[in-house]
């Protein structure tokens, strides 16, 4: 049974991204690659610094518009109250 996630990606300019994926490593390179979201082609990926996981994929998209819908701010303290990270 597949597994769903919503993550926050971190870039170099100091912004970040907010998406969902059935797979975070594999999503990530996307993202590096310049072949995942044209937000990402133009603000290079640093790392990922949050992520949830979901049993299904509507979860991880409610969760997405959720955090899309947060201030900076406050994507940083989610963030900071749930470390994780991979680069």
């Amino acid at each position: 049974m597949s597994k769903y996630y919503t993550y926050i990606i971190l870039t170099v300019d100091n912004t970040l991204y907010c998406g969902y994926t059935d797979d975070l490593k594999k999503r990530f390179e996307k993202h590096k690659a310049g072949t995942a979201a044209k937000y990402t082609r133009a603000h290079k990926p640093l790392k990922m610094v949050y992520a949830k996981e979901f049993e299904t994929k509507s979860e991880a998209m409610k969760e997405e518009y959720r955090i899309k819908h947060l201030s900076k701010k406050e994507k940083e303290l989610l963030i900071e109250n749930n470390p994780f990270s991979f680069d």
